[in-house]
């Protein structure tokens, strides 16, 4: 089988998974207990946890602290992000139509309880139109949720120019980076937002765990109760080894990113140019392809093809991809992104994300271009 999913999760570095076994044997114990052993497992947390605030640009000075908040995953840091910050004070949230279900369907439920929700819209590129933006914050808002960049597409968001919009206008700007991570330089600092959501899941590390980094000026309500655990912002029994295998993993990415970010978006184009060729380039879409992009992703779109009856028939064929978010990959509906963005009914209903790592060969993609075009066409003649 060979694997162009990434973007639903990667496989665990084997550092990775060295360092958490190593954990498992020596720092299991409670970060909470008051015993000795406790207390070290307590600081091997801190240590991760300030590892990854440094690893990602956030500011530790006694001046300014930036915050980091272990979850359980992105889909839990993005509901925390959406019910706990800015709850202090009224008016509306700003959403874009991009987002990951995780954000959206959170802000259906802040809409069921009275609170106005508006969906910024996307150009045919896939990008937020900003202008619309900045017309909305001249009313009251208490928060603007953009992702960093799009987990179907790719499509990357013009976040530094949202930010320092909310940022005049004082508004919270949370930014679900989920994606991003490990495939592009992302700095906190640079970025201005007020939260960040990640996973090391999408980089090589372990599944289970996400965290919500936030800006030392932001106040954030809890979802959950229970406990002093971090700040009581997430009470609960943090898990050293989950945050180590976190630390491990970030840190990885961040040491193979030079190298890893050209190499994933040079096979991600070789895989675009093989597949216009085998498959002929008015025979299908590469969406997003005029607008900046994460370099691992690319969403193509076979007209006349049903994008469920492709991806059965690459599972057959030995390559595992998907047709959007893994959060949604039960759904049998066209993806919103693709309806946001304006696209045309067949190019919607045709449609696959391929997703890379810094583990992909160049034979596997030749391979998967080879079979993705050998499946087109025998769909086609059916």
């Amino acid at each position: 089988m060979i694997y162009v999913d990434n973007n639903a999760t990667t496989p665990m570095a084997v550092e990775v998974a060295q360092a958490m076994n190593q954990a498992y044997e020596s720092a299991f114990f409670n970060p909470a207990s008051q015993h000795q052993a406790g207390q070290k497992a307590h600081r091997r947390l801190d240590d991760a946890r300030e590892t990854i605030l440094n690893n990602l640009g956030a500011e530790t000075t006694r001046f300014a602290s930036d915050r980091l908040v272990f979850t359980s995953g992105g889909t839990e840091a993005n509901n925390l992000a959406v019910f706990g910050l800015g709850k202090q004070t009224a008016g509306q949230v700003i959403v874009s139509a991009i987002e990951h279900p995780s954000i959206l369907e959170a802000a259906d439920q802040l809409t069921s309880r009275g609170v106005k929700v508006r969906v910024l819209p996307v150009d045919d590129r896939g990008v937020v139109v900003f202008s619309e933006l900045e017309a909305w914050l001249a009313e009251p808002t208490r928060l603007v949720s953009v992702m960093l960049g799009n987990n179907e597409t790719g499509v990357l968001q013009p976040i530094p120019e949202i930010s320092a919009l909310c940022r005049q206008r004082k508004v919270p700007l949370h930014v679900d980076a989920v994606q991003g991570i490990g495939k592009i330089p992302v700095n906190f600092r640079d970025l201005g937002a007020s939260a960040m959501t990640l996973t090391p899941h999408k980089f090589h590390g372990p599944r289970g765990v996400g965290a919500l980094l936030l800006d030392d000026n932001v106040t954030l309500n809890p979802s959950m109760f229970g406990g002093s655990q971090q700040l009581a912002m997430r009470p609960g029994t943090e898990s050293v080894e989950l945050a180590i295998g976190f630390e491990r993993s970030l840190q990885l990415a961040i040491e193979t990113l030079p190298e890893a970010g050209p190499r994933m978006q040079a096979l991600r184009d070789r895989l675009e140019t093989l597949l216009l060729d085998l498959v002929g380039a008015n025979e299908m879409v590469i969406i997003g392809q005029d607008s900046p992009r994460l370099p691992h992703t690319s969403n193509v779109a076979f007209p006349g093809i049903d994008r469920q009856a492709l991806v059965m028939a690459l599972d057959m064929a030995g390559v595992a991809c998907s047709t959007g978010s893994a959060c949604a990959s039960g759904s049998s509906e066209p993806s919103p992104t693709l309806i946001a963005m304006g696209l045309a009914e067949d190019v919607i209903s045709g449609s696959i994300r391929l997703s890379l790592s810094r583990f992909t060969t160049e034979p596997e993609v030749d391979e998967v271009a080879s079979r993705i075009s050998n499946c087109v066409k025998r769909l086609r003649r059916r």
